[in-house]
């Protein structure tokens, strides 16, 4: 492990922890790859339509999520640390080129990947918050519940690559 993981802080942060039995470099290639993204990232039967992702400290992370009853959700960040095939950090707080920009509760978010010893991956998914009450509103809306379904669906997908 190339980094250091992310001490949480109860009051601001969300975390879903789970041992997956694909490899990491499967994992990361979901991550990082528009096309794959795009058929596992929002838990059904929500889906999302685009996913535009420059892969880069600074780089754009940017997705549209559509409801099942066609409301999109447009989300764009700035990635801010990449390692591959161990780590993924970005941000709805900035911009590309770190750009700051205003949003409705603003978090950053940080994927870490593990190898395990049966080839598998242990898989770490983060939201970091400004307040309690953004932590609180992102549980509330079924934080580990949403990305623990988008996780279910990753899974399926790169088994079957």
């Amino acid at each position: 492990m190339s980094f250091t993981p992310h001490t949480l802080d109860p009051n601001l942060d969300l975390e879903l922890t789970r041992e997956v039995d694909v490899a990491p470099e499967l994992v990361w290639k979901a991550w990082t790859t528009p096309d794959l993204l795009t058929q596992w990232f929002a838990p059904k039967p929500y889906e999302t339509p685009h996913c535009e992702i420059d892969l880069r400290p600074g780089g754009i992370f940017r997705t549209v999520m559509r409801s099942p009853e066609g409301q999109e959700f447009d989300g764009a960040g700035c990635y801010l640390e990449v390692i591959p095939n161990e780590r993924l950090v970005w941000t709805s707080a900035l911009a590309p080129g770190y750009r700051p920009q205003a949003g409705e509760m603003a978090f950053t978010a940080i994927i870490e990947l593990q190898p395990t010893g049966s080839g598998g991956t242990r898989y770490r998914a983060i939201a970091m918050h400004r307040t309690p009450e953004d932590n609180k509103q992102h549980a509330d809306m079924g934080f580990v519940e949403g990305w623990g379904a988008a996780l279910d669906q990753l899974v399926t997908l790169v088994k079957a690559l």
